[in-house]
């Protein structure tokens, strides 16, 4: 079994991915999946990359041979066995190895919460626009004057300085320029959507805004799920989505106390580009598929590689079901953190919710690279 150390984009805390060469008769559960649904999840980042739309959050960048993938893929329609030989043909699977063997896989989802485009007595929690003076910093690159962890910058005519953190900013700091998209009823709403990154807001009278990702102001994130477990507030084995929620409900003034700890504040506009069938949008700039698309970290992958999962998967509290699944890196997070890290993608609403709260699992990680690929050897297009 070769092991090799893979390359990697400049990273915070040193180190490349160490990946063992498998077989996929060796990955359990492999000739049981759906691929041909894994299948149209890989064509939406080659969409991508035909349209040649920008990522939302650039990640590694897609190599040649991929990117030649792509092209095969576009000009086939396949049915569930011979999706499975598309991959089977097209790439060759690589374990990336830990120290314990495994990675850690949480879930996240599409809020869907009542909500209003003005402000009134019981709609007044702000979700806010991009600023126009947020500068993001590409993951590799600096600005004079700003710490190399944060990943943006205030924009000024004489340079650049550290962007607000989340208590400044919602004290006031940006002034004129914190202009609200929509109004939630609670911060805690609003605190989610920041987690989760996109959300559908109910207006009055039936219709829906759906709200994605615009930015960040590059601060740190920190899980206050975390931290309220630490402060023994909540027992590890009680910790899920709705009981966090529902602590800070409960306990508005040490909730905002605690939400300010997290110094991560996220912008949104408006996706009015979606229908109402499709997900949100991820980091790729595509919309998220429901089961198959997956958050890794950018600074160690490109968008469309297909991961294979094995681990567990949550029904409903106390009780799990095997996870062997191929999923496709469509998307990023702040909190995604180290090669064998991902996010899984419930979907959209309170049952997906419920799920992706429940699921904080350890899973082993098999990236599929293109065959013909070479460790150590980065083929750009």
């Amino acid at each position: 079994m070769a092991i090799i150390h893979s390359p990697a984009l400049p990273l915070r805390a040193g180190g490349t991915p160490t990946l063992a060469k498998q077989t996929f008769s060796s990955l359990k559960g492999w000739a049981q999946d759906d691929h041909e649904a894994a299948f149209q999840a890989f064509l939406k980042s080659c969409e991508a990359l035909h349209s040649g739309k920008p990522a939302l959050r650039p990640a590694q960048e897609m190599d040649r041979l991929l990117a030649a993938i792509c092209g095969r893929a576009s000009a086939i329609e396949p049915d569930r066995d011979s999706a499975r030989r598309f991959f089977e043909d097209e790439f060759e699977p690589w374990r990336i190895v830990t120290e314990n063997g495994t990675g850690l896989l949480t879930g996240y989802y599409e809020p869907e919460f009542q909500g209003s485009l003005q402000k009134t007595n019981e709609f007044k929690v702000p979700l806010l626009a991009r600023p126009d003076d947020l500068e993001t910093i590409p993951a590799g690159e600096t600005r004079p004057g700003i710490d190399t962890g944060l990943q943006a910058a205030r924009r000024l005519s004489t340079g650049f300085e550290p962007y607000p953190e989340r208590g400044a900013i919602e004290d006031g700091a940006l002034g004129d320029k914190a202009r609200p998209l929509v109004f939630l009823r609670r911060p805690s709403e609003a605190f989610i959507i920041h987690v989760q990154g996109s959300a559908r807001i109910a207006l009055a009278g039936g219709d829906v805004a759906r709200v994605a990702y615009a930015g960040r102001n590059g601060q740190p994130y920190t899980s206050i799920g975390r931290l309220l477990i630490e402060r023994g507030a909540i027992a590890p084995d009680d910790m899920s989505l709705e009981r966090l929620m529902g602590w800070l409900d409960d306990h508005p003034e040490q909730a905002r106390s605690l939400m300010h700890e997290n110094k991560s504040y996220i912008f949104f506009r408006i996706a009015d580009e979606l229908g109402p069938e499709e997900g949100p949008v991820g980091g790729a700039g595509t919309a998220l598929v429901p089961g198959r698309s997956l958050a890794v970290d950018r600074r160690f992958w490109s968008y469309g590689l297909p991961f294979w999962l094995d681990g567990q998967l949550p029904v409903q509290e106390g009780q799990d079901e095997k996870l062997h699944r191929l999923m496709i890196a469509h998307d990023t997070g702040s909190a995604i953190l180290g090669p064998a890290r991902g996010d899984f993608f419930f979907g959209s609403g309170a049952a997906a919710g419920t799920k992706a709260g429940l699921l904080r699992h350890q899973t082993r990680f098999t990236v599929l690279q293109p065959k013909g690929w070479q460790p150590g050897k980065p083929d750009r297009p």
